[in-house]
């Protein structure tokens, strides 16, 4: 770890796009103001753990596992799929004309 001493409104700059500025000192309290791009996630410490805690908590349980699916119930939904995609298809008119066709008889 690097200690490095600082005095009121002096910087430290991280990485050339972080600037950590002494900002005020009072007692046993130093406030520092922190430049960083959007890109770069600034936290306190303990809330940095409790995003760790929580996202490990969320990788980690094995609540509502998915059944698997058997191979003749994995071909009726492909099945299904191609009913819905037929579905979709303009009906054609009448006189067996298709919607999507352009009239190219011009009067």
């Amino acid at each position: 770890m690097l200690i490095l001493s600082r005095k009121l409104n002096e910087s430290i700059v991280i990485d050339g796009r972080i600037i950590v500025k002494v900002m005020r000192v009072e007692g046993e309290v130093v406030k520092l103001g922190i430049a960083a791009p959007a890109d770069v996630p600034v936290h306190r410490q303990e809330v940095y753990d409790e995003i760790r805690r929580s996202n490990h908590e969320a990788v980690t349980q094995r609540t509502g596992l998915v059944p698997r699916l058997s191979p003749n119930r994995a071909l009726q939904g492909t099945q299904l799929n191609k009913d819905r995609w037929q579905d979709r298809q303009p009906q054609r008119d009448r006189e067996g004309r298709n919607p999507n066709q352009i009239n190219t008889k011009l009067v």
